[in-house]
């Protein structure tokens, strides 16, 4: 199901919650313009249908000591499927690979990796992610400075898109 097939109050939940997900229900249902319970019933569904996929807190990583963010292009050997998985596999297991995402190109997956210092990644480089089976190449750019860090989708766009559709 696309966001074509929910209505404009749906969308509208999705995008109040998206921006604050810690917003009473009260609250959202005053924003979207309806009552409580069914904002609520709403929710639910748009939850139990995988639109919402949870809610979490959007820590500081240099807050918390996480100095270093790289991120890291990596070549596989092999692209055969069950290679795939089971590169996707152990990214899952390394801690501070925060996120995986295979591409089609040059490299076959980018990996977001937030460490709390170089020695601590340098270490996680050479010993597991060079080191790992079917690993042919690794490229890294460290992280200097994020200008944007917007989670989720643009409901301005999706807005705009279904406008023009009708």
């Amino acid at each position: 199901m696309s966001g074509a097939k929910l209505d404009p109050i749906d969308r509208k939940i999705l995008a109040e919650l998206q921006a604050d997900g810690r917003m009473t229900n009260v609250e959202l249902a005053r924003r979207v313009g309806i009552s409580a319970p069914p904002c609520l019933r709403r929710v639910r569904t748009l939850e139990e249908a995988g639109y919402i996929r949870g809610y979490h807190a959007d820590v500081d990583a240099r807050k918390l000591g996480f100095e270093v963010q790289v991120f890291a292009m990596v070549g596989l050997q092999s692209q055969a499927e069950v290679d795939l998985s089971a590169f996707e596999a152990r990214c899952r297991g390394w801690p501070l690979v925060r996120e995986c995402h295979m591409l089609n190109g040059e490299v076959d997956f980018i990996l977001k990796c937030a460490a709390p210092d170089l020695s601590t990644f340098q270490t996680f480089l050479t010993e597991e992610l060079t080191a790992a089976e079917n690993v042919a190449s690794v490229k890294t750019s460290l992280v200097i400075r994020c200008a944007k860090d917007q989670p989720g989708v643009s409901f301005d766009v999706l807005e705009a898109r279904l406008g023009s559709d009708g």
